[in-house]
């Protein structure tokens, strides 16, 4: 059994913030110069008030579904990667299922900040694997522009707003295809240096996003290096071999260094981070879902995608379109 990558979907936000506006709105020393030079990020966009992760969510998912071809009644599962659920409980999921109109099934959020849609890869392919599913939605929605501290210039000018989506349909057939490996890390001693202070069961009530810049990139450098090692090794590939990396789209220096470190040149490597900024769980599939609707991802390539998120949370992915 495989789960092929059968459709594609994504949703951004009407609003956009450039760096200038940015800075000129929430008062902040910096400038697109700054910005750019530092992260390549030059713009990012904003949900509108009455948007939340389960809307923004339900839209991808839609357009995945219509791409694919697949009805909403043939989903069996709904997996949800966010850090910014519109509530507590019942999950984004479960919101999202009954937005599209999917029958009952299983219905829940995953929480691996940035990695969280490499988990959610994994548990869909596993689902899929016991027999729970074959097929399943898989969701990464963010709203981090709630969370961000809009007076720190070091973390606010970083994030975005967004969801992706894939739709996996398990195949016996097509064995040439679909996700052949996924790789997942967690350590949680580092779980300070990317964090949102409290939540729903802290004494301190939830909070905003802190992080230890400097630290996010020496552990993302290592981590992000050894986790695509793994993922090449597991499947006895080498590193010429991946027609396409989607990484998490944090820092256009990261995704550099990683571009480098595989031998792709630049035009083998999808970047949305200058449009899109960091949009957590949602980064891949939205860069996933922009490279296929613009035809560079075509069917039989090989596409390599990792994350690094708080936690600390990494993981890498293969994947056969």
């Amino acid at each position: 059994m495989r789960a092929i990558i059968a459709g594609t979907g994504g949703y951004l936000p009407e609003r956009v913030l450039g760096n200038d506006q940015l800075a000129a709105e929430y008062g902040l020393d910096t400038s697109d110069e700054w910005i750019r030079g530092r992260t390549g990020i030059r713009q990012r966009h904003l949900a509108a008030r009455g948007e939340t992760a389960s809307s923004m969510g339900a839209a991808a998912a839609r357009q995945a579904l219509e791409q694919a071809g697949i009805a909403v009644d043939e989903v069996d599962a709904i997996i949800v990667a966010t850090t910014t659920p519109d509530s507590a409980f019942p999950s984004t999921a479960a919101r999202v299922q009954a937005a599209i109109g999917a029958r009952p099934g299983l219905a829940f959020d995953l929480s691996a900040a940035c990695t969280g849609f490499i988990y959610a890869l994994g548990m869909a392919e596993s689902l899929m694997r016991s027999g729970a599913a074959r097929c399943v939605l898989v969701i990464g929605t963010e709203i981090y522009s709630r969370i961000v501290d809009w007076t720190d210039r070091s973390t606010c000018v970083l994030f975005g707003d967004g969801a992706g989506a894939v739709v996996l349909r398990a195949s016996d057939e097509e064995q040439e295809r679909g996700l052949l490996s996924w790789h997942l890390h967690a350590d949680g001693r580092h779980a300070d240096i990317l964090q949102v202070e409290g939540g729903a069961g802290s004494t301190g009530g939830a909070g905003l996003l802190r992080m230890s810049g400097r630290e996010v990139f020496r552990h993302a450098v290592s981590k992000l290096a050894a986790v695509v090692d793994q993922a090449l090794q597991a499947n006895a590939l080498d590193r010429s071999a991946v027609n396409w990396l989607v990484p998490h789209q944090a820092n256009l220096r990261i995704i550099d260094a990683m571009g480098r470190k595989l031998g792709l040149p630049p035009e083998r490597v999808v970047v949305t981070v200058d449009r899109h900024a960091n949009t957590s769980a949602a980064s891949i599939p939205l860069a996933l879902a922009e490279a296929a609707r613009d035809g560079r991802i075509k069917q039989g390539d090989l596409v390599l995608m990792e994350a690094i998120g708080g936690g600390l949370t990494w993981g890498a992915a293969l994947a056969r379109f």
